[in-house]
């Protein structure tokens, strides 16, 4: 069956290079065409359910990735070129990482990894492909070698259907296995993926993904893991403390930040009720520049690193972690990473918020608010390129549906008709009737698809 389908695949390719090579110039070459698109769409399908492999991959052919140890550290070599990654982590917005200066992304897991791939060699880029590792937290148990055997074998399928596709740069073996783990076996599970990886592609090297840097975790690696080729770390306001860290640890070996970004929930500053407190898009901006400096520039040990998020998603709010908005704008954040991939600033760039209060109050106030009262609400924006500003607003009651390590969160049901806009930079705000913890955002845009994000949490007591 498969075999009968990659055939009609080849005839489909043939069909389609005479078709663009302008076989069919009359009208009817609108029809063919719009039947070439279903047949497209089509193969596609195909291709997502796993039932047939695109030609591309069929015949692809795999460049070489390794890494070499330089006079002053580490570095990636591919296709026998030094190679620096100025990756995203994500995999929407793929074209604005090759505008903004970027050359590779990063996955979870290999879900659409064909599209992925196909997508990424169109552009130029390169995919560190995720393998889909189960977790302790979700209650995987790494002490059953029937479940453990049966992972790697499913695993080894996933290599030998991508490891020959010339914009593969690595594999990363799961996501912060050591996330609320107890069972040290999971390091055993990773080398024997690793060993296996080198088995089936001796092109491409293999890393997995820590959250954080942990003396025990370090050794935990150095001890059972001497098939990893590299270590990933991901870190958020301790960026900067990174090549200190690993120092410290007893890791003096190659490293790539796989994710990196704003201060984190669970590191930032929170109110009284334990709301955390969320940075402006103009706070991120700042501190993306100065931790990204601070490390991934300045320690020769270290590969690259992939920001977080090259998307949106909700994860405490809808703001914070991703690069992009629900509306596909881009903020400050954006525009400094343009700068360090690139050395260029955009021609346009986005609105920046120095100040916002509610009461007079910051979001690091601890605010209580009384129910169905009138507050002032404060911001103080601007424009680098004088664009005219238009001001939403957005009234959530405080996220409860709270996942951990980037797990699935739902999106709070937005308060309409709380806010009334009075000027640029004045809002009144109505509290609701009903008590409890609720967040107040801001979208500052500037008609360019660029934007300014804030929002301040509040009690109703």
């Amino acid at each position: 069956m498969k075999k009968e389908i990659i055939c009609i695949n080849l005839l489909i390719l043939g069909i389609s290079c005479l078709l663009t090579a302008g076989f069919s110039a009359s009208s009817s070459a609108s029809v063919n065409v719009r039947s070439l698109h279903k047949i497209e769409a089509d193969n596609a399908k195909l291709i997502r359910s796993g039932l047939t492999t695109p030609v591309s991959l069929q015949n692809s052919k795999a460049l070489k990735v390794e890494i070499k140890k330089t006079a002053t550290g580490y570095t990636f070599i591919r296709n026998g070129q030094p190679y620096f990654v100025k990756g995203a982590g994500g995999t929407s917005e793929t074209e604005a990482i090759k505008i903004a200066g970027g050359n590779s992304f990063r996955t979870w897991d290999t879900e659409h990894g064909a599209a992925n791939l196909e997508q990424a060699e169109k552009l130029g880029l390169t995919v560190t492909m995720g393998l889909n590792v189960a977790r302790e937290r979700h209650g995987f148990d790494y002490n059953d070698a029937v479940a453990v055997k049966k992972q790697l074998d499913h695993l080894r399928k996933e290599v030998q259907k991508y490891k020959d596709h010339p914009a593969l740069l690595a594999w990363g073996i799961g996501n912060e296995l050591n996330l609320d783990y107890k069972n040290p076996n999971v390091w055993t599970a990773v080398n024997d993926i690793a060993k296996m990886i080198h088995q089936e592609d001796p092109n491409h090297p293999a890393t997995t993904m820590l959250a954080g840097i942990n003396q025990i975790e370090i050794d935990h690696i150095k001890a059972k893991c001497p098939d990893l080729d590299f270590l990933s770390v991901q870190v958020y306001g301790g960026l900067a403390k990174v090549p200190d860290q690993l120092q410290t640890a007893g890791w003096d070996g190659p490293y790539l930040v796989t994710e990196w970004g704003p201060t984190g929930h669970w590191e930032c500053p929170k109110t009284s009720w334990g709301a955390p407190v969320e940075e402006t898009s103009s706070e991120k901006a700042e501190v993306y520049k100065t931790r990204y400096e601070a490390s991934i520039l300045k320690d020769k040990n270290c590969l690259g690193s992939y920001v977080f998020l090259w998307g949106q998603k909700q994860e405490r709010t809808p703001t914070w972690y991703g690069l992009f908005t629900e509306a596909g704008e881009t903020s400050e954040v954006f525009d400094v990473m343009q700068y360090e991939w690139s050395g260029k600033w955009p021609q346009n760039r986005a609105p920046n918020i120095s100040s916002f209060t509610v009461d007079g109050k910051s979001a690091r106030s601890s605010i209580h608010l009384n129910p169905e009262e009138k507050y002032l609400v404060v911001i103080s924006v601007s424009d680098p390129d004088k664009d005219k500003l238009t001001i939403r607003w957005e009234l959530l009651p405080e996220a409860t549906d709270l996942g951990q390590g980037g797990d699935r969160e739902s999106r709070p049901a937005p308060i309409p008709n709380m806010v009334t806009t009075t000027s640029l930079t004045n809002a009144l705000l109505s509290v609701p009737a009903k008590l409890g913890a609720y967040r107040l955002f801001v979208y500052v845009s500037d008609g360019h698809n660029h934007v300014a994000t804030a929002n301040i949490p509040f009690m109703v007591h």
